[in-house]
């Protein structure tokens, strides 16, 4: 898999509207409900197995990100608290992967065609915060996840994302401007398989979003994922630190 290669332009986020009450007619509430309606939805009965897996695997949890405004996909994500054994939050989208990915026919066989994306944040972590350097990481979460509706395209493992249009950082406090894709890692440390959905081969893979810095990127890109493994301490960059070493400079 360290051959596939994937680089591109942020999609960008949708504002997020208030939520106000309004009276329509019987037609103005169509009209309203086929704007809002996402394109791409679980059941109800796909929702429960995924918050029940993501619960499995990740944590016990009560806080929900919800979306307010779903253009194309609706895109929650479930906030997992730190815990005296695992000292960090971890964010997990629900929704993704309802959509299913266009994934090449030769590799139809080999890749999951539906993802959720998953990210750790240390326990100091300001969650509350709509400031650029704390809210980064849940919009690089929402872009990823709306990446592949938008441009027909498809992620996996290994694929890097470049996360702003000009390769500038995501934001003042970092250096990071994109990320690579990795196995996810669960509550036991343990690396989370794909959720089989049903009888009909639908599985819904788990992916841990790594940041990289510009030259981490540019080394990737010319050389191998495997390369640039070779040079990460994957276990020590699990959790997001913003200061943490640029591994090709």
């Amino acid at each position: 898999m360290g051959g596939y290669k994937l680089i591109t332009s942020i999609i960008s986020i949708f504002t997020l509207a208030l939520l106000t009450t309004y009276v329509f007619t019987t037609n103005s509430m169509e009209k309203e409900r086929k704007e809002n309606v996402p394109q791409y939805y679980y059941t109800e009965k796909e929702m429960d197995k995924v918050s029940a897996y993501i619960e499995q695997q990740y944590g016990e949890y009560e806080n929900v990100m919800h979306e307010i405004v779903s253009p194309d996909i609706h895109c929650d994500i479930v906030v997992i608290p730190p815990t005296e054994e695992q000292p960090y939050y971890k964010l997990v989208t629900l929704g993704a992967g309802a959509y299913k990915m266009n994934i090449p026919k030769k590799l139809k066989s080999a890749v999951c065609d539906r993802a959720e994306y998953v990210i750790f944040l240390p326990n100091n972590w300001n969650m509350e915060s709509d400031k650029e350097e704390d809210y980064w990481p849940i919009r690089m979460l929402k872009t990823i996840a709306r990446l592949t509706v938008n441009t027909d395209s498809w992620l996996c493992y290994t694929h890097t994302i470049q996360l702003t249009q000009d390769g500038s950082p995501v934001a003042e406090n970092t250096g990071f401007n994109s990320c690579v894709l990795l196995p996810s890692i669960g509550k036991e440390r343990q690396e989370v398989c794909p959720l089989k959905m049903g009888f009909f081969g639908k599985e819904v893979a788990f992916y841990q979003l790594c940041p990289l810095y510009p030259e981490e990127l540019e080394f990737k890109l010319k050389h191998s994922f495997d390369e640039l493994m070779d040079r990460f301490d994957i276990e020590d960059n699990l959790i997001i630190n913003i200061h943490r070493k640029n591994y090709c400079k």
